[in-house]
């Protein structure tokens, strides 16, 4: 109906000129890759290696637990000297980008208006990647009835990942014989992967499991389609493929694949070639195809049974039920590495094989334990002395969210599920904690600096909308971390690293290192980055240190912008996109909301659950539910959302009926 009448499609439709194709069971069943792994770090860490040295990327890179082996094969080395290894894998990454030209109707007039929008978009992309794998991230946390005011367990979770809209994440109720399950997960995806059923809750994060290495080659002089495998010269598989250009001629091109998997690099002068070995290549690992035995769960025991089956991606997976039990168990398509770390590329001559797979239930989970209490931020939370340490990961994020959520769920209060959403907004800054001290007997010889530092000095910590030592703080952090990395990374790896873990620059601002010869020269540093940062803020937001209050739509703030957003005229941008809405947090509280000034990642969807009561579950989502910007669906949660507050989302038909908005069949012709 809606090709028989196009004035009826979403404005995207119209806007492009296009009309959808029917759907084919193609379309339906194609996988896509869950969370993409390490391959772009993989090669970043070796380029690093190769300028500066291992020991050099050691000192700059959070590597935990243990210490990596970064060595580098000669073949690898030279692989290395060529810019575009997995331009495929690269060009997926990248994100999409819509052009005036590209529209059919209300296209930018103003050329100088779209590409200072595309520039910005670029650069918070760019400032995104750099830091996601110290920031971004989840949080979930289970709480024992002991720890409950009403003696119940409860469980919360907040996953984050880039703002989107329509949102990426879609809330449902689904209910049919053997399913009653409310919550949230991706449209593409199958089942619930956060939420509840009548027995028990459950929730995720991601646990670092490496499941992608890059492999590369040495090839046939004779035939560039041969590669060298165990001493013998093996045929690369060739698919032949055709590729429609809107527009233009169809394009024939060949896809090489070698035993491990595609060919993204192919150098036929230098005799090199490189593949890339996935686990979401493997059969069976349709990301989060789990949550459907999950849904279906009755008790811990078969919650853990379903999480047997989840291979991707990588994930800390969390349960509480009526019953009164809590656990955590991680979950993912674990390759054990016997011999290399998964950190550097290697040759894929044989010598460097996945020495099989770690059954799921083997790796770290735990049951009911002692404190009453468990959480999860992406921090390394391997368990000392772990039997199977190849194979888990080395890169994870930085300790600090966790650490404050540990700090509130460890007090001796009794928790309420309130507390539990409170804590989802949580905006206090443990780094904040540990350097606004190091000021306290410093003195700044410019006003405006002495000024701010004076105003460090007497804040909680907390970067809320209103605050605006919050402010001064985060430009004084960055100008730090600014000053180290030039201090720390040696031009020739700075494209390669861009930049340095908070937790190192902390160790080298409160420890013993030879970054400063000594205390003096260590405050000495401090108050010129005060200084800068103090500069840096009277050219943004004026002289007057009243109008830095940190959340506010010239600094920390949210705007979720539509991906036609730059391509069309001012009014229909006003349609399309959500904000400004002042934020407050960063990159390190348990409230994460990115550390640039356009939070464009985070927890849009989040759950709090008291397993007393499947009624009175909290919810959030943003923008809003819906992807058409007619619907009334589109924005109406945004402003409740960037305002810290939950809505309730109940679960008996009684309670549903009491608030239905609409309700709509849908019968076979």
């Amino acid at each position: 109906q809606s090709l028989a009448h196009p004035e009826s499609l979403p404005i995207e439709f119209q806007l492009l000129g296009i009309k959808p194709e029917l759907w084919t069971p193609e379309i339906v069943i194609s996988r896509h890759q869950g969370l993409l792994n390490n391959l772009t770090e993989e090669i970043s860490i070796a380029r690093a290696v190769a300028s500066i040295g291992a020991e050099a990327v050691k000192r700059i890179y959070n590597f935990e637990p243990g210490i990596p082996n970064l060595d580098l094969d000669p073949l690898v080395m030279q692989a290395l000297q060529a810019p575009d290894l997995i331009a495929p894998y690269e060009a997926f990454r990248k994100p999409l980008v819509f052009k005036p030209e590209d529209l059919a109707v209300n296209s930018n007039p103003d050329n100088l208006e779209f590409s200072r929008l595309a520039n910005a978009d670029f650069n918070d992309w760019q400032e995104l990647i750099n830091r996601e794998r110290n920031t971004i991230g989840s949080n979930n946390w289970i709480v024992s009835g002991k720890r409950s005011v009403d003696g119940f367990p409860m469980l919360a979770n907040d996953p984050h990942r880039a703002l989107a809209t329509p949102s990426l994440r879609y809330i449902v109720h689904l209910s049919a014989p053997g399913w009653n399950v409310v919550g949230g997960g991706e449209p593409v995806i199958p089942g619930v992967s956060i939420g509840h059923n009548e027995f028990g809750a459950w929730g995720l994060t991601v646990f670092d499991i490496d499941a992608e290495d890059l492999y590369v080659y040495e090839l046939d002089p004779n035939n560039p389609d041969n590669y060298k495998y165990r001493g013998n010269w093996e045929k690369m598989k060739i698919l032949q493929d055709t590729i429609l250009i809107k527009g233009g001629k169809k394009v024939f091109v060949q896809h090489r694949f070698t035993r491990h998997g595609p060919v993204t690099y192919i150098n036929k002068d230098k005799k090199i070639a490189c593949a890339v070995r996935a686990g979401w290549l493997e059969i069976g690992n349709a990301p989060y195809l789990a949550s459907l035995r999950i849904d279906q769960s009755h008790s811990m025991k078969e919650f853990r049974s379903a999480c047997n089956f989840s291979y991707l991606p990588g994930e800390n997976m969390i349960w509480a039920d009526r019953e009164g039990n809590i656990g955590w168990q991680a979950v993912g398509f674990a390759p054990v590495r016997k011999n290399w770390s998964g950190l550097v590329p290697v040759p894929g001559n044989g010598s460097f094989e996945w020495a099989g797979i770690l059954p799921v239930k083997k790796l770290p989970h735990l049951f009911n334990p002692e404190p009453g209490f468990f959480s999860t931020a992406n921090e390394n939370n391997v368990p000392d002395g772990y039997k199977y340490r190849n194979a888990v990961g080395w890169t994870w994020a930085e300790k600090y969210r966790q650490q404050r959520i540990q700090e509130v769920l460890g007090s001796n209060k009794k928790l309420t599920l309130t507390d539990l959403q409170e804590l989802q907004f949580d905006y206090l800054s443990i780094p904040a904690r540990m350097l606004v001290p190091l000021l306290a007997d410093l003195k700044c010889e410019n006003p405006s600096a002495e000024e701010a530092r004076q105003r460090l000095l007497g804040w909680d910590f907390k970067l809320e909308v209103n605050s605006v030592a919050a402010g001064i703080y985060v430009a004084w952090e960055k100008e730090i971390e600014s000053a180290m990395r030039e201090q720390l990374i040696p031009s020739v790896a700075s494209t390669d690293i861009r930049a340095i873990p908070l937790n190192k620059v902390l160790d080298f601002l409160l420890e013993s290192h030879d970054l400063f010869n000594n205390t003096e020269a260590r405050n000495k540093f401090l108050l010129t980055q005060l200084e800068k940062a103090t500069i840096q803020l009277q050219q943004k937001l004026g002289m007057n240190q009243q109008n830095w209050h940190y959340g506010q739509a010239a600094y920390h703030h949210v705007t979720i912008r539509h991906l036609l957003s730059n391509a069309v005229d001012p009014a229909t941008r006003k349609i399309l996109d959500h904000g400004p809405l002042p934020r407050g947090g960063y990159g390190q509280t348990p409230g994460m909301t990115t550390s640039s000034d356009n939070q464009t990642a985070g927890a849009s969807f989040r759950i709090a659950v008291d397993t007393k009561d499947w009624d009175g579950c909290m919810f959030t989502n943003s923008p809003g539910q819906s992807g058409n910007p007619q619907s009334p669906f589109y924005r109406n949660l945004f402003e409740s959302w960037a305002n810290d507050k939950h809505f309730r989302v109940p679960f008996s038909k009684t309670e549903i009926q009491k608030i239905t908005a609409a309700e709509m069949q849908l019968l076979p012709d």
